[in-house]
């Protein structure tokens, strides 16, 4: 028996929050991790509401491999993204994938559209980079910790690892109502993470 793990599989994911994704999509999204070597680590937790987080985020070679992550969990999230990359010619395939485009300078109106958004689905997954970059930060902002609370969602969290060539679906973290003591937690958390660039981390 192959000691090999194994690549993904919608097995890691509750059935209420799978897509209703073709076996293709599914395949797609396998075959391009294990053509670059990377295998997903964990569980999506069986909650009805979740906003997932990932890091650290240093490379447009997230995006990629957090994609393929997607389809071959066949996980049914919306992530946001700069309104800037839902570009023509791309759009429709960005919105398919779950994308929700957000303008940065108005901070109030996506917590209060993502709340509305919550409100409308039985089982949601949201994600984003808590960064908001892919350069260095020294601290993150809180938005997404006011989102969570807003739409009383858990936060899971994901973390890119380059060094072992793994994403990893780890722990949940649920807001204290402190936002710095969590930033503090969270940030700890992905100090066991190695972006791409880690001198960007």
């Amino acid at each position: 028996m192959s000691d090999k793990p194994l690549v993904v599989s919608q097995q890691q994911c509750p059935e209420h929050l799978r897509a209703n994704r073709s076996a293709f999509s599914q395949w797609f999204g396998r075959t391009i991790l294990k053509l670059f070597g990377w295998h997903v680590e964990g569980q999506i937790p069986n909650l009805k509401r979740i906003l997932i987080i990932g890091a650290p985020h240093t490379s447009n070679w997230d995006f990629v491999y957090a994609m393929a992550t997607i389809l071959g969990l066949n996980l049914r999230l919306r992530w946001l993204g700069k309104h800037s990359i839902f570009k023509p010619g791309v759009r429709w395939f960005m919105k398919w994938l779950g994308g929700i485009p957000i303008n940065r300078s108005k901070p109030q109106d996506i917590v209060k559209n993502i709340a509305k958004l919550v409100e409308r689905e039985k089982g949601i997954v949201i994600g984003l980079a808590p960064e908001g970059t892919r350069n260095k930060v020294e601290k993150w902002k809180n938005g997404f910790l006011r989102m969570a609370e807003a739409t009383d969602c858990t936060i899971f969290m994901i973390g890119m690892d380059y060094l072992g060539k793994r994403v990893v679906l780890g722990d949940s973290f649920k807001p204290t109502g402190n936002h710095e003591a969590d930033l503090a937690s969270i940030m700890d958390y992905y100090q066991r993470f190695n972006g791409k660039y880690p001198d960007k981390a």
